[in-house]
């Protein structure tokens, strides 16, 4: 998975998406100035190969918010946690209308998935998740993204789970630097692991942590046939998509070059790694690994499957209903 660095496509960029090794791009504020330009220059992205590449982008709500001007701005999803602790019942309807408003919406301009829902635990010292979180209660988390999974697979679009294992348990940010967990596997299957083990077969993805837990592996979940292979595919029976958190962030930088990052993610079980913010290495990356392509029906798993989307009545009373807590 790619990015391209405006709101159209240039005629290098239309060149490199054709590569056979490319099964994704990623779209960024940068690439948004309006809904119908959005929509065209994904039109454009999908007119390129068949079948079509998947077009993908971060639509959490809150400050993880790529798409604005002409979209519904979503509360970020802290706001259902805290209305959960009075009321459960509208906090999980809530949730449901905001994962139906933000899959609606995306469907509108032909985007095929969001990265949402975030499933780490809340931590008030991480900067990075904060208010991404749903609650502190990794049950709380569970039932919530549930209901919010639900409202984005009632348009046809799929989920995706992150950061696992979990980003619950350090502050730093995985951006910047390489966070460091030294919790138990024992602790982490009473917390962050939660969600996965009860969501498993709802999630059509899944995205890795490049977070280190040096009591239970040596490696990053991205880069571990551990975390990966005997957890996420055997223990948990996930058998969705992974992806790979953005290789290009500093918390994979110590595994070597991009190609290396990229080689290792691949091997330890990730079906498609991600390049970020950092053409000349996407772009070289993509070509030395032009042999290779992911398990196709996972990927087609992830292609936007339109069913009932939400009309403008509809919208717009669970948009009033999510005013309330905005």
């Amino acid at each position: 998975m790619v990015d391209v660095q405006g709101t159209s496509l240039t005629d290098h960029e239309r060149d490199f998406l054709r590569a056979p090794s490319i099964g994704a791009v990623i779209l960024f504020s940068r690439n948004f100035e309006s809904k119908t330009q959005v929509k065209n220059l994904i039109l454009e992205i999908k007119s390129l190969r068949s079948p079509s590449l998947l077009v993908a982008v971060d639509q959490e709500g809150g400050r993880v918010q790529r798409f604005r001007d002409g979209f519904f701005p979503l509360p970020p999803v802290q706001k259902f946690g805290i209305r959960y602790d009075v009321s459960p019942e509208e906090a999980l309807s809530l949730a449901k209308s905001a994962g139906r408003i933000m899959a609606s919406e995306l469907a509108d301009v032909g985007i095929d998935f969001s990265f949402a829902p975030v499933l780490d635990q809340a931590n008030d010292d991480s900067a990075v998740i904060g208010d991404r979180s749903f609650h502190y209660s990794a049950t709380v988390v569970t039932e919530l993204a549930n209901a919010f999974i639900d409202g984005m697979n009632s348009t046809g679009m799929s989920a995706t789970g992150k950061h696992f294992p979990g980003h619950g348990g350090v502050t730093g940010d995985s951006h910047l630097m390489k966070p460091i967990d030294n919790r138990t596997i024992e602790e982490l299957q009473n917390s962050d692991l939660i969600p996965y083990q009860a969501l498993a077969s709802k999630l059509g993805g899944v995205m890795t942590a490049h977070v280190l837990f040096p009591q239970i592996n040596d490696s990053i979940p991205t880069f571990s046939p551990y975390w990966i292979k005997q957890i996420l595919r055997q223990r948990i029976g996930f058998d969705g998509l992974i992806f790979s958190d953005d290789l290009s962030m500093k918390g994979a930088h110590d595994a070597g070059t991009p190609l290396q990052r990229t080689g290792l993610a691949l091997e330890a079980g990730c079906d498609m790694a991600l390049i970020c913010n950092d053409p000349i290495n996407a772009e070289s990356v993509a070509k030395a690994l032009s042999h290779i392509s992911t398990k196709p029906a996972r990927l087609e798993a992830m292609r936007l499957k339109p069913n009932l989307l939400a009309n403008e009545d509809e919208i717009g009373q669970m948009q009033d209903r999510l005013m309330s807590i905005s």
